[in-house]
């Protein structure tokens, strides 16, 4: 199993719950398992000419994962969810729906034509360095250094956003549903205990479990058309 470090972005449409959305569809993929994620950063966006401040401004991410995936079958998944959410390609670093990008995968070094790992341009990003030292403080981007360090080198001109780490949103709707499983369980359950025969005595409730809990564990690279 492999630990890699994906980058979201997105500067069209409801930016914040795209990244949440994708979130979620990544910690859902076929072995794949979360480990920790970051809150939301906004930036400028940044263009084939440099930053652009009449652009529309980006949400951006970072979300680290366990995964038996290969790094192309990753990459292709990613893809898959990106199209999901009506990603577009026909301008190179243009505005984007969401954006996905293979930022690391351990101490991989790949250069192929589709995926380039680590990411050629991670050292210089604020907007991958930020969140990713938010994801995992210790984190070290191979071949370049602690994430921390080159993040304190290129100058943090992100502005953090006040909502809970992406993976947050997928533990809390997971809770959900267990909470939801057990209450039709229950509901079931007394329905069973009042439609019995008359007289008939009722379970002891220590038969039952009094919760059900579910343990969720919290934590693209460059193609063409990525941002630089």
């Amino acid at each position: 199993m492999s630990r890699a470090v994906i980058a979201l972005g997105a500067n069209l449409g409801d930016r914040g719950s795209t990244l949440r959305a994708a979130a979620s569809a990544i910690a859902a993929l076929p072995g794949v398992r979360p480990v920790a994620s970051s809150r939301e950063v906004e930036s400028v966006a940044v263009t084939l000419a440099g930053r652009d401040e009449s652009k529309p401004r980006y949400r951006n991410a970072v979300v680290v994962v366990d995964t038996d995936l290969e790094p192309q079958a990753l990459l292709d998944a990613l893809h898959g969810i990106e199209d999901e959410h009506g990603r577009t390609r026909e301008v190179r670093w243009g505005d984007r729906t969401l954006d996905l990008d293979v930022v690391a995968i351990d101490d991989l070094v790949l250069d192929t034509d589709t995926l380039t790992v680590p990411h050629p341009r991670a050292a210089e990003r604020a907007f991958v360095l930020a969140p990713w030292a938010d994801a995992d403080p210790e984190a070290v981007l191979p071949g370049a250094g602690s994430v921390a360090e080159l993040l304190a080198a290129v100058g943090d001109d992100t502005e953090r956003v006040d909502e809970p780490r992406l993976f947050d949103d997928a533990a809390a709707t997971d809770d959900a549903a267990a909470t939801d499983d057990t209450a039709a369980t229950d509901d079931t359950s007394s329905t069973d205990d009042v439609t019995g025969p008359a007289g008939a005595s009722r379970p002891d409730d220590t038969s039952r479990p009094d919760d059900v809990t579910r343990a969720v564990d919290p934590t693209r690279a460059s193609r063409p058309e990525t941002r630089p």
